[in-house]
């Protein structure tokens, strides 16, 4: 099916849902499927109606299984004259995007899958996922996996899963915090849409201002970071949506957020 798209979107609810569409490759990464990625979650972020965004792979058996590496290991060597891969770009993109990431795995992943679900901010998986980094068995490494895991596992774990190339079940990645929550393979839909019902819920100015902090404390030492959030906190208290919700928990109603996302003023 040459025509057929890599990349199938539809919005449900708040949540705009990303399907990685190649069943029959068990939803391998190949350009398109980076590019397709990208460009919905450009979109996503200009559209004020959303409240998060679901990351999954079409089917049964696999969330991503890493790199197409039908042309051989080439996937790999794309892009040498530019300083950014593609991937990187959209891990940027994604770092960037104010709304909260589910991955939803409901299969294998592994390789460029485990880069894709650590993107993420939270991860529903179905009982019968597996997970793994097995680059060195085709002879390169888990290179840009490391950047996105390394604040996420311990590194012991991260040596484990890169160094043996052994691959883990769902309870142990939720041991070992991969995964928010480990659910049966029938129940994987109700679970996404309690998180994203959940997070529909909260401030979207909190969201955005808290995915920002969380990031850009990451690489600070306690000192910065504290500074940082000590002049983040004085402007999160003075926006709309910090008023609206006070006033609600004086009200005991449910807070009504602007469509918009509210602002900040002085």
């Amino acid at each position: 099916m040459p025509d057929k798209p890599e990349i199938r979107c539809e919005t449900r609810g708040k949540a705009l849902w990303i399907w990685i569409d190649r069943e029959e490759r068990r939803n391998a990464i190949n350009p398109n499927v980076i590019a397709g990625i990208h460009r919905a979650i450009l979109d996503a972020a200009q559209d004020s109606s959303l409240r998060a965004i679901v990351l999954t792979g079409a089917g049964d058996k696999a969330f991503c299984a890493g790199a197409d590496l039908t042309g051989g290991t080439g996937t790999f060597t794309l892009g040498l004259d530019e300083p950014m891969t593609d991937f990187g770009r959209l891990a940027r993109a994604v770092r960037d995007v104010g709304l909260p990431l589910v991955a939803r795995v409901n299969g294998a992943c592994v390789a460029g899958g485990m880069g894709l679900m650590s993107l993420c901010d939270l991860a529903v998986v179905a009982d019968h996922a597996r997970f793994g980094l097995p680059e060195a068995r085709v002879g390169v490494f888990a290179m840009q996996v490391l950047v996105y895991l390394r604040s996420m596992l311990h590194a012991r774990h991260i040596n484990e899963l890169c160094l043996t190339g052994e691959l883990i079940d769902a309870a142990r990645a939720k041991e070992i915090g991969i995964a928010n929550y480990v659910v049966p393979a029938a129940e994987l839909d109700a679970k996404v849409d309690w998180l994203v019902t959940r997070l529909s819920e909260m401030s979207p100015v909190a969201l955005r201002r808290g995915k920002y902090a969380i990031a850009a404390m990451e690489t600070m030492s306690f000192s910065e970071a504290l500074a940082l959030a000590e002049s983040l906190i004085a402007v999160a208290s003075r926006t709309d949506d910090a008023r609206e919700g006070l006033a609600a928990f004086n009200e005991r109603r449910p807070p009504r957020w602007a469509e918009g996302g509210g602002n900040s003023r002085e």
